[in-house]
């Protein structure tokens, strides 16, 4: 009877070791999310901490904020596939369909992008053509409105320039402010975003044709059930008043669904990777 017994307790400790394990093996790592560095790592993870609170609220899924250090530590990542989720530039997008089958989730609607050149607020210089040989700030070669499209431009324009690259948009308005570059690139977006003593001492020089925004784009290892509920919960978050402000702090006021043909296919018509590095 104690042999039984004995049995019946192996057994049973058995099941709740195997069951233990299954459990384990089946509960999903964080989702990876990364961010492209437009700003100070301070202010993106100010902006994005609280949106992924939330979607964990909701969803019961875990995520993983990361911000690479610079916009081109970024790039690598995204082409070697290590974000489930990323918020990258509309090239970006293009670049990390094509590599790694990223697909677009949502990006919003209330907003389209627009690149800028900005200058000091005293500046002599009032048109692009007066930026010949100058110095120009940048936020980094692949930034797409910032970056990519006035460099086209002004390329196509023949109006040679020395582009200098900061690394953030925020560096990028204040190495303008300081006087140490005729211009720089920036986007709508971002340059709103900056404190009111930054945005009084720039000028805005030029402004670029208007684009579909940064989406948030997920890995094809992403399933597309994870990737439908990511989607339907941001945009039912966006839409209750409470959370307004948080959703823009992320650029994204009014998320919708994004579709790569119809929003960022047309990029690649651009063949901006001349100019890209």
């Amino acid at each position: 009877m104690c042999k039984f017994k004995t049995l019946i307790a192996i057994f049973v400790a058995y099941v709740l070791t195997v069951g233990l394990c299954v459990a384990e093996s089946t509960e999903k790592p964080p989702y990876r999310v990364y961010i492209v560095p437009q700003l100070s790592p301070l202010q993106t993870y100010n902006a994005w901490t609280p949106i992924l609170e939330k979607l964990t609220a909701t969803t019961g899924l875990k995520f993983e904020l990361v911000v690479p250090a610079s916009i081109p530590d970024f790039e690598k990542d995204l082409e070697n596939g290590l974000a489930d989720l990323a918020y990258m530039n509309p090239y970006h997008m293009t670049l990390a369909k094509h590599s790694q089958g990223y697909m677009p989730l949502v990006r919003d609607s209330a907003n389209l992008l627009e690149g800028m050149l900005v200058v000091k607020k005293d500046s002599p210089i009032k048109s692009i053509t007066e930026l010949k040989n100058q110095s120009v700030a940048f936020p980094a070669p692949n930034a797409f409105a910032a970056s990519l499209l006035i460099r086209s431009l002004l390329s196509k324009q023949k109006i040679p320039i020395t582009p200098l690259f900061a690394n953030t948009h925020s560096n990028v308005y204040r190495t303008v402010a300081l006087g140490e570059v005729a211009a720089g690139g920036g986007i709508n977006n971002t340059f709103e975003k900056e404190p009111l003593d930054i945005q009084d001492q720039l000028r805005v020089l030029y402004i670029t044709p208007k684009y579909a925004p940064h989406p948030l784009a997920a890995h094809p290892r992403v399933s597309k059930k994870i990737r439908e509920q990511i989607s339907t919960t941001l945009i039912s978050l966006a839409n209750a008043s409470e959370n307004k402000e948080v959703f823009k702090g992320i650029q994204m006021s009014k998320p919708v669904i994004a579709n790569y043909a119809k929003d960022y296919q047309l990029i690649e018509k651009l063949k901006l990777e001349k100019l890209s590095k």
